[in-house]
């Protein structure tokens, strides 16, 4: 057991690890468990009503950490990258309905168009929507996404990049969501977060690890304890720097998604406790 485990009370899960599960049983298994947190992926709430949903969530006793995900600003013509901002503006309602105060941006990229471009375009558009995520009471965190992804998922690849973008459009709703997997390789990390929080955006804290090997860069990612992130020692630095928010297991893993979840949802708590 890690002698410095974090409580459970600070223990949040993304319904994207427990993939197979609907909302419903997510809520109810992480309640019977003992987890304090859920964050909603915006694929769980199809067909549903964010209100009753977030009444759901409360009535168990969880805590609506976040909504994921909003962001994908770029595109190649104004007509995408109208939609995208109308699409974010409409996640913001979504978050809003639900009770989640912070919705989390994977900021996108296109293809073959320049990352400078890419870069201008995402702070265009979080500028777009950064009113109407204020006037709703909803703040917006920004993740860096590790720079394999830098082709087509986030031209905002370090923690560096992220805080650029914040300082940049200077308002209380923007933030970074800091997770490891994308950042824990980042020889600057550890100034980066003291810096950030010095700035008062770090606004959440994703945890999981690195598999070796790595069969699938997008779906094989560990369980805590599964691989070489020092996820305790990062836990420390982005404490150190004044977050007292959840630690959020964000998992994406074909591997884990192909077993029994009641048994995947009791290694979650236990590796929790042992390598966070």
């Amino acid at each position: 057991m890690n002698p410095y485990s974090p409580d459970l009370a600070c223990l949040c899960i993304h319904t994207a690890t427990t993939k197979p599960w609907p909302l419903e049983t997510a809520v109810r298994k992480f309640a019977a468990q003992g987890v304090a947190g859920i964050t909603v992926w915006r694929d769980t709430l199809a067909g549903r009503d964010p209100v009753t949903a977030g009444h759901l969530i409360r009535e168990h006793g969880l805590s609506v950490v976040s909504v994921c995900r909003g962001g994908f600003f770029p595109a190649t013509t104004a007509a995408g990258r109208t939609a995208a901002i109308d699409d974010n503006r409409a996640c913001i309602d979504q978050a809003a309905a639900l009770g989640a105060p912070l919705i989390v941006l994977v900021c996108g990229a296109v293809p073959g168009q320049p990352l400078t471009e890419s870069r201008k375009q995402i702070a265009d558009g979080i500028a777009a929507i950064l009113p109407h995520a204020k006037a709703a009471g909803v703040k917006l965190a920004v993740e860096p996404l590790h720079p394999m992804y830098a082709a087509d998922r986030s031209a905002i690849n370090t923690m560096a990049q992220a805080r650029y973008l914040c300082r940049q459009l200077a308002s209380p709703s923007l933030g970074i969501a800091v997770d490891v997997y994308h950042v824990w390789w980042d020889d600057s990390l550890e100034q980066e977060i003291e810096l950030a929080g010095r700035d008062g955006t770090l606004f959440a804290f994703h945890v999981c690890d690195w598999r070796i090997p790595t069969t699938d860069l997008l779906n094989d990612r560990g369980l805590m304890g599964e691989g070489c992130i020092p996820i305790a020692k990062i836990r420390s630095w982005v404490e150190r720097a004044g977050f007292r928010g959840f630690n959020e297991v964000e998992i994406f893993s074909n591997r884990h998604w192909s077993r029994d979840q009641d048994g995947f949802l009791s290694d979650i708590v236990a590796a929790y406790q042992q390598h966070c």
